[in-house]
Order: C-alpha cells, then sequence, then structure tokens
C-alpha cells in the first residue's frame, strides 16, 4: 500500500465527536446507555422470536435478522467509540480501520435490504393473503436473507478493494469517531477517481433498488387497504406497516443525507451528528418501535417473562 516514495502509515488516530473533557463524560454515559438498551432490546426480539411458536412466521423472521443486523452494526462502531471518550487519543491499526469500515459497510447493506425484504413481505400478506404460505415458504425466506447478506458484502467489498488499492503515508488523523470510507479516502494518496465513483456508484444503486421496492410494495399496499371496506380492517392493515415505515424512514432519511447529498452541502460536524444517529440510535430505537405497536410480540414478552418468574419461584422453592 506505500507505492509511493513515502513511509507507509500503520495505524490511525480517531478524533471522536470532541474534545471537551466534560462533554465526552455527558457523552459515554449517554452512548454507553444507548448501547446497552441496543443489545438487551435487540437479543430479547431474537429471543422472544425463537422462543415463541406465534412469532414462527417470515415477519418475524425477517425482524429477528434485523435485530441481529442492527446488534452488529451498532457493535462494530459504539466500543470505539466509549474508548474514545476515555483517553485522550485512541490508535487504530491500519488493518483494524479497514476491517471495522467493512464490518459497518456489510451490516449497514445488509440492513438496506432486509428493509426491503419486510416490504415485500408486507406486500404478500397484505395484498396476497390467501396464497402467503405459497408465496413465502422457508425457502424464499432463506433464499432472500441470503440476498441481504450477501449484498453487503459486495458492497462492503468494493468499498474495501478501492480502499486497499490506495496509498496512506500522509496524516493519519481521522475526524470522525470510526474509520468510515470518506475521512480514508481523503488521507489516502492516489490519483484515482474510481476509488471516489465506484463506492458511490454501488451505494447509490443499493439505496435505489431498496427504496424502489419499498415503494411499490407500499403503492400496493395502499392501494389494497383503500379497497377495505371496515374501518377496524383497514386499521388492522395499516398498523403492521406502521412499525415498518418508521424504521424505513429513520434510517432513509440519514444515510440518504450522508451518501447522497453532495459532500459540499453539510459540514464534518454534522456529518458526524447524522452518523451518530444511524449507527447508535436507530439501532437502539428500532425495537422499541416493533414492540411498542405490536400486540404479538408484547404478548409473546408477557408469556416469556411469567415462564421466568414460575420457573424462578419454583426453583426457589
Amino acid at each position: 500500500m506505500s507505492g509511493n516514495n513515502c513511509t507507509a502509515v500503520t495505524e490511525f488516530i480517531i478524533l471522536g465527536l470532541t474534545e471537551d473533557t466534560t462533554l465526552r463524560v455527558f457523552l459515554f454515559v449517554i452512548f454507553l446507555g444507548a448501547y446497552a438498551i441496543t443489545l438487551v432490546g435487540n437479543l430479547t426480539i431474537i429471543t422472544l422470536i425463537r422462543n415463541s411458536c406465534q412469532l414462527h412466521t417470515p415477519m418475524y423472521l425477517f425482524l429477528s435478522h434485523l435485530a441481529f443486523v442492527d446488534i452488529g452494526y451498532s457493535s462494530s462502531v459504539t466500543p470505539v467509540m466509549l474508548k474514545n471518550f476515555l483517553v485522550d487519543k485512541i490508535t487504530i491499526p491500519l488493518e483494524g480501520c479497514v476491517a471495522q469500515m467493512f464490518c459497518g459497510a456489510t451490516f449497514g447493506t445488509a440492513e438496506c435490504f432486509l428493509l426491503a425484504v419486510m416490504a415485500y413481505d408486507r406486500y404478500v400478506a397484505i395484498c396476497r393473503p390467501l396464497l402467503y404460505s405459497i408465496n413465502m415458504p422457508t425457502r424464499v425466506c432463506i433464499l432472500l436473507l441470503t440476498t441481504s447478506y450477501l449484498g453487503g458484502c459486495v458492497n462492503a467489498w468494493i468499498a474495501t478493494g478501492c480502499l486497499l488499492n490506495r496509498s496512506f503515508c500522509g496524516p493519519n488523523e481521522i475526524n470522525h469517531f470510526f474509520c468510515d470510507y470518506s475521512p480514508l479516502l481523503k488521507l489516502s494518496y492516489f490519483e484515482d477517481n474510481l476509488a471516489e465513483v465506484l463506492p458511490a456508484a454501488s451505494v447509490g444503486l443499493v439505496i435505489m433498488i431498496t427504496v424502489l421496492i419499498i415503494i411499490i410494495s407500499y403503492v400496493y399496499i395502499l392501494s389494497s387497504v383503500l379497497k377495505i371496506r371496515s374501518t377496524e380492517g383497514r386499521s388492522k392493515a395499516f398498523s403492521t406497516c406502521t412499525s415498518h415505515l418508521t424504521a424505513v424512514t429513520l434510517f432513509y432519511g440519514t444515510i440518504t443525507f450522508i451518501y447522497v447529498l453532495p459532500k459540499s452541502s453539510y459540514t464534518t460536524d454534522e456529518n458526524k451528528v447524522v452518523s451518530v444517529f444511524y449507527i447508535v440510535m436507530i439501532p437502539m430505537l428500532n425495537p422499541l418501535i416493533y414492540s411498542l405497536r405490536n400486540n404479538e410480540v408484547k404478548g409473546a414478552l408477557r408469556k416469556f417473562l411469567s415462564k421466568k418468574y414460575l420457573f424462578f419461584m419454583n426453583s426457589a422453592q
């Protein structure tokens, strides 16, 4: 990676969110709490879906994988960010930096595909309810999940491959709280426009395809719901989509700001704030979004807790 006449950079310095000592302590407590809620909330969703027979449907299978992706996405960045609040300077080797970027890109892209898959699942459930079990058998669900993870890996490999083609031999301070592609690209040395165009085109294609699937699915859903005569039927149909639409709006709103809008339209500090939201806050909010308005999940949680309570009481006796 050092094809030019310079000393190769072997590690990077992560500057983090702020240099204010008091603010760093405050942010550490806030984000540690957010990360704890992320882990507990998403692990609870996964556990409930695995242990509750009434949740053994494609919709909840996809939701469990969304929870897994949120854990991986947040865990690839948050621990390093928390450490950065406690020390004056945090260094990360080049290999670790590339690995962090690869993991973040893989899980982030997989989340895009999973949200599109969940929209398609809602389309089949609402628009073709009588054929739902035929159209969404186990093999189809596995194929959709495999495609989501494979798409995440391909997108991550494109960015990683472009980055590893460049040399790092100048400044090694990353003005961010994790190893994102754009800050690393700014520190690299190589006259090559492909590294700027190809990853951006890949991300843009992923966003365009998944958003198109979501939009088309909800156009058909809306058309079907409006044909339902009873208010109760409409309300029930819409309630199964509200949580997903909320998650889609939050996630795509933030990644569009970072990866689609021209970089000249926002500052580095704004980039950091938005990155915090979609990497730390959204994985924390998703379990709440999908559980607070979902009676099946709340019912499964009550049953699960009551079983654990009875088991504890019997063990104590």
